[in-house]
C-alpha cells in the first residue's frame, strides 16, 4: 500500500476516519483553550518519508527525538503525555527535558508521562513498526486515563497514521493524507499560484526523465540567459531530493547524454539512475534556479487548527549548505526584519488557500529572496511541507520556555513580560571529537561553562538529537537571546566550549 494511497483503507474506513476528527474540533473548543482541562497527546515522531532517502541523514534514528520538545506541554498540571518511539530514549535525556519545565516539579510532569517503544532500529517508519505490534497498541490505548480526551500528534501524516488512529479510536491532528500532493513540488507550485504569489519560471507534474529533458528544452526557450535550473523530486526533503543542471555547462545541445552529464545531484551517494527511479516513482518539477547577489532563504512557519483558525506561528531565514546550498542546515528566528511582515503576509495568502482545502496542522512555506539594486526585497515562493520540519521544534522550545508570542505583521516574538527574545538553531551541530560524549559529559559541560539555558534570565542554549551524540559525534541546539548577536554569539560560544572540551 502506498503511503498517501488513502483509498485502499476502503470507504467504510475513510467515514470512521471522519467520523473520529469531528471530536478533535470539540476539543479545540473545549479542552484546548483550558491549561486544567484532562487530556491526553500521544506523540508518534514517525518520519513516514522515503527511506532510502531518509537513510543519507547523519544519525537519523535519533530524529524522533526533536518532538521531545512537546514535552514540555506537561507544563500543564492536568495534561499527560504518550510518547513513542522506535528504540527506548534514555532517562537522563527524558530527564533533561523534564527539568526545562517551568512551573511544575520533574516528579509531577514524569508521573504524567508514559514513554513506550517498538525496541526496533529497522530502517521502517515508526508508524509500521507500531501497525506490526498489536500489543503495543493495547498499552498505547490503556495509557489514555478515563475521562480523558485525546489526540494524535505526529511529525507527518499519510495512510499510516490514518491506520493506526482508527485501531486507536483517537483523533489525528496533521494535514490528511488525501491532501498531501499540495505538500508536493508540484502542488506548491499549483497552491502558490491560486494564492497570487510569485514562482520561478518552470514546470510541475514531470513523471520520468525525458519530461525533464523537454522542461529544460522549454526553459531555455523561455529564458535564453539562464544559467542553471534545478530539479526536484516531488516527495524530497532538506534537499536530498534535488539536483542542480548547468545550461552553462551543457553548451547548446541538450540531449540525454547531456543531462546525464550535467545535472549535479545534491546527494552525494544518489546515482543518476536512482534518481531517474524515483523520478518515475514519486514526479517532479524543473524550476529556473534564481541568481541573485545578496539573496536568503527564509521560511514561514503556519498552523490552521481544526477551527480553520489560520496563525502564522514564526518566520525564519533559512541555513543552507551543500551543492549549491541546497541542504537545511538551521535557522534563525525571527526573519531579517526587512521582509519579515512580507513573508508572513504571503505564509497567511497560502495557509487561507491551504485552509479551504481542508489542510490542518502545521506547515512550512520556504522562499528564496532576492535583495534588488534599489533596496528592496523580491520573494519568490518555493515549496510547502504539509508536516513538522527543521523549524518546528526550535519555536516550540522557544515558545514553551518563555510563553511568549510571534507577532507576524511586526516580525517580532515577545516574551510574557514583553522582551525581545530570538535563537540561532542548527539540528547539525558535528564534530568527530564529539564522539564519545554522552548526554551526561554534554548537561555537565554546558552548565559548568555557562552555556545552559537559564529560565531566570530566558537566555541560553537548549539541546536536542542528545541521543545521537555519543555514536555520531552530532547534536542540535537553540541559542536563545535577547538579540539577533547575543544568540549567535552564544551558539559561537558553545562550538567553542565543546571543541576545547574534547580537545585531545
Amino acid at each position: 500500500m502506498e503511503n498517501n494511497n488513502f483509498d485502499a483503507l476502503g470507504s467504510d474506513a475513510v467515514a470512521r476516519f471522519k467520523s473520529l476528527q469531528r471530536a478533535l474540533v470539540e476539543q479545540f473548543e473545549q479542552q484546548f483553550p483550558d491549561p486544567m482541562a484532562p487530556k491526553t497527546m500521544i506523540v508518534i515522531p514517525s518520519q513516514t518519508l522515503d527511506q532510502e532517502i531518509l537513510a543519507k541523514v547523519t544519525g537519523i534514528n535519533h530524529y524522533e527525538e526533536r518532538l521531545l520538545c512537546l514535552l514540555l506541554l506537561l507544563r500543564q498540571p492536568r495534561t499527560r503525555i504518550v510518547f513513542v518511539s522506535s528504540t527506548p530514549i534514555d532517562k537522563v535525556i527524558v530527564d533533561y527535558y523534564l527539568h526545562l519545565l517551568p512551573g511544575v516539579t520533574p516528579r509531577h510532569a514524569r508521573q504524567r508521562l508514559t514513554l513506550l517503544s517498538c525496541h526496533d532500529a529497522s530502517p521502517r517508519s515508526l508508524t509500521e513498526k507500531i501497525l506490526a505490534r498489536p500489543r503495543l497498541i493495547e498499552k498505547i490505548k490503556n495509557s489514555i486515563p478515563p475521562g480523558h480526551v485525546a489526540h494524535i500528534s505526529g511529525f507527518n501524516i499519510t495512510c499510516h497514521e490514518h491506520q493506526l488512529a482508527l485501531q486507536l479510536g483517537v483523533p489525528l491532528y496533521g494535514c490528511p493524507a488525501w491532501l498531501n500532493y499540495w505538500g508536493t513540488k508540484s502542488g506548491s507550485r499549483e497552491i502558490f499560484r491560486r494564492a497570487g504569489l510569485p514562482v520561478p519560471d518552470g514546470y510541475e507534474n514531470l513523471k520520468n526523465m525525458d519530461e525533464v529533458l523537454l522542461a529544460l528544452r522549454e526553459l531555455r526557450k523561455e529564458n535564453p540567459g539562464v544559467r542553471r535550473a534545478v530539479v526536484k523530486l516531488n516527495d524530497g526533503f532538506s534537499g536530498e531530493g534535488n539536483a542542480i543542471f548547468s545550461f552553462e555547462k551543457a553548451g547548446d545541445t541538450l540531449e540525454r547524454d547531456t543531462l546525464r552529464r550535467h545535472l549535479k545531484l545534491v546527494a552525494d551517494d544518489m546515482a543518476y539512475d536512482d534518481f531517474s527511479e524515483k523520478m518515475e516513482n514519486m514526479g517532479g518539477i524543473v524550476e529556473v534556479f534564481v541568481e541573485g547577489e545578496i539573496k536568503s532563504s527564509p521560511s514561514v512557519q503556519c498552523r490552521v487548527t481544526p477551527l480553520r483558525q489560520i496563525e502564522v506561528a514564526s518566520t525564519h531565514d533559512q541555513m543552507l549548505g551543500g551543492e549549491s546550498n541546497q541542504i537545511y542546515i538551521g535557522a534563525t528566528f525571527p526573519a531579517n526584519r526587512a521582509y519579515a511582515g512580507e513573508i508572513g503576509a504571503m505564509g497567511w495568502q497560502v495557509a487561507e488557500v491551504l485552509s479551504r482545502e481542508g489542510v490542518i496542522g502545521r506547515f512550512g512555506i520556504d522562499f528564496i529572496s532576492v535583495k534588488e539594486p534599489a533596496g528592496w526585497w523580491k520573494h519568490y515562493a518555493i515549496e510547502i511541507n504539509l508536516r513538522k520540519g527543521g523549524t518546528t521544534h526550535p519555536y516550540l522550545m522557544l515558545q514553551y520556555l518563555t510563553n511568549g508570542y510571534y507577532d507576524h505583521h511586526t516580525g517580532i516574538y515577545h516574551t510574557r513580560d514583553g522582551q525581545e527574545r530570538h535563537y540561532f538553531a542548527t539540528d547539525g551541530l558535528r564534530s568527530e571529537a564529539y564522539k564519545g560524549l554522552t548526554p551526561e559529559d554534554l548537561m555537565d559541560i554546558a552548565i559548568c561553562n555557562g552555556i545552559h539555558y537559564d529560565a531566570t534570565v530566558q537566555e541560553g542554549v537548549s539541546f536536542h538529537l542528545l541521543g545521537a551524540l555519543s555514536q555520531h559525534g552530532k547534536l542540535g541546539t537553540v541559542c536563545i537571546g535577547a538579540t539577533p548577536e547575543r544568540a549567535e554569539a552564544l551558539y559561537k560560544k558553545t562550538v567553542e566550549v565543546l571543541d576545547r572540551e574534547t580537545r585531545g
